[in-house]
């Protein structure tokens, strides 16, 4: 198969898959600027955006097993492992074995850890509120709705 000369028409909506144009690029530039202004407010508590979301996990159920929190994170064991070490380090969180089955290690949050959960999500709502600027709130509902099922699409 030939490949094209610079200059010859691209076939009909290949522009629109094209980076900038395409929405996977998009896609990733706003994950990029949401996950940049987060982290630029969680440097203030020396905390990553990968410490945000275990938080979150555990404000939600605390004393999630490890293997419970890598699902809802969809991370890979060996990072999460590092997260939860450097996070236990920092008083955030602390590991028991499960009393039913010693091969389970659960997450506890600290009494550090659950102050975070004042103080956060106002911060990540700001962030949220800039890059929502302008749509209404039908408008984020369906742009959330419509992210929920590309996700869903791919899974």
């Amino acid at each position: 198969m030939m490949s094209q000369s610079v200059g010859q028409a691209m076939p009909d909506g290949f522009q629109a898959v094209m980076a900038p144009h395409g929405i996977g690029y998009r896609i990733k530039l706003l994950s990029q600027l949401l996950a940049r202004r987060f982290q630029e407010q969680l440097d203030q508590f020396d905390l990553t955006i990968f410490h945000w979301v275990v938080l979150c996990c555990l404000w939600k159920e605390d004393g999630l097993a490890i293997s419970s929190i890598g699902e809802k994170l969809q991370q890979v064991g060996g990072t999460l492992t590092g997260v939860l070490d450097r996070m236990e380090g920092r008083g955030l969180i602390r590991r028991e074995r499960d009393s039913c089955d010693r091969r389970i290690w659960r997450i506890w949050l600290t009494e550090d850890g659950r102050n975070f959960e004042v103080i956060l999500p106002p911060i990540a709502m700001e962030v949220r509120e800039q890059a929502m600027r302008g749509m209404s709130h039908s408008e984020r509902d369906q742009f959330s709705a419509l992210l929920n099922r590309a996700i869903a699409n791919l899974s």
